[in-house]
């Protein structure tokens, strides 16, 4: 009996103010009638008996109709979690399949280059071998390094062990603003490696297409505060000849640059150094660096006059180029 009635006030105690004031109201009209009934009043105690079969019923139907909001709004959060975890399939699903078909492809590569094997030395197929080896070590280092938010975009023409020297150049340096010339993943990359720094970036692109995917992937990955811009091709003067370049009046406002990125395999025309030199190298800080995708032999001949010398070789095609009295912030 103490059970039960531990029960019942547990029971009473849970009930919302409104349940309670009708629970109130039903009780309060039962006593009516028994009070009526003993009065021999039966008149009274029939309207009251009447008006308790009719505030039963209505109090029956505004439950079922809260429960039945409930169980409507319990079946849309679940459908919402089921759209989510589906979308978040499809996302793990693409992932998995964008880093198959790359596997595939390196393999089909590397497959057809020892299927030549006839034409290659015992030296060549050693050094292909060890090639592949390290962008497969370059690529753990890479996600060991970065923990993505979204599928990575795809490298293009870059190699893990590209991606991984940007990465190592622009984490290590700490830089304040560093432009990119040409967008892709490379922004991406940059933009983690930069995200803990407190670092500016600011991505230029010559292809407008190329640059709204950019800024979709950045928005993806939830890297905020990283500038897009789009500068369209125009003609530039570079050591008496012309070239096509970015407009140059795209670049306004970027001045203090700490870390130039010139990479070639995205940047308009097959000369991409000579013009960024030109153009950005008067604008770099006292201790800026160029990081060029080319090999210092190349690069040599035209940094002259902006006082650049190649401070280090990094992993992948990566060179660094900066002033002579400029500390060497890069990491041994």
């Amino acid at each position: 009996m103490k059970t039960k009635l531990k029960k019942l006030v547990r029971a009473l105690l849970g009930l919302s103010l409104r349940q309670a004031a009708g629970l109130a109201v039903a009780a309060a009209i039962g006593l009516g009638v028994a009070v009526a009934s003993a009065a021999g009043r039966a008149a009274l105690a029939t309207s009251l008996l009447a008006l308790l079969l009719v505030v039963v019923p209505a109090g029956v139907i505004h439950l079922s109709r809260r429960i039945g909001g409930v169980n409507r709004n319990t079946q849309e959060t679940v459908r919402d979690l089921r759209v989510l975890v589906e979308q978040l399939q499809r996302r793990v699903i693409a992932a998995v399949e964008k880093e198959r078909l790359a596997a595939g492809d390196r393999h089909l590569e590397m497959t057809e280059a020892l299927s030549r094997a006839e034409r290659l030395t015992g030296r060549g197929a050693e050094l292909l071998l060890r090639q592949q080896t390290q962008e497969v070590e370059a690529l753990f280092q890479l996600f060991q390094r970065v923990t993505p938010r979204a599928p990575m975009p795809a490298g293009g023409a870059l190699n893990p062990s590209d991606l991984l020297g940007l990465h190592t150049v622009a984490a290590s340096r700490r830089p304040a603003l560093t432009v990119a010339l040409g967008g892709g993943a490379v922004t991406v990359w940059l933009a983690y490696a930069l995200e803990g720094t407190g670092g500016r970036l600011v991505a230029v692109d010559h292809d407008p297409d190329r640059a709204a995917r950019t800024r979709a992937a950045l928005r993806e990955h939830g890297l905020d505060g990283v500038e897009v811009r789009h500068a369209g091709l125009a003609e530039l003067t570079v050591e008496g000849r012309p070239v096509d370049w970015y407009d140059v009046d795209a670049l306004d406002g970027l001045q203090d640059i700490d870390l130039l990125v010139v990479d070639g395999t995205a940047a308009p025309g097959a000369e991409a150094v000579a013009p960024a030199l030109h153009v950005l190298g008067r604008r770099l800080s006292a201790e800026g660096a160029v990081v060029v995708d080319e090999a210092p032999a190349r690069v040599a001949p035209r940094q002259g006059g902006f006082g650049l010398t190649e401070e280090r070789r990094l992993a992948g095609r990566w060179t660094t180029l900066a002033m002579p009295q400029s500390p060497q912030k890069i990491a041994k």
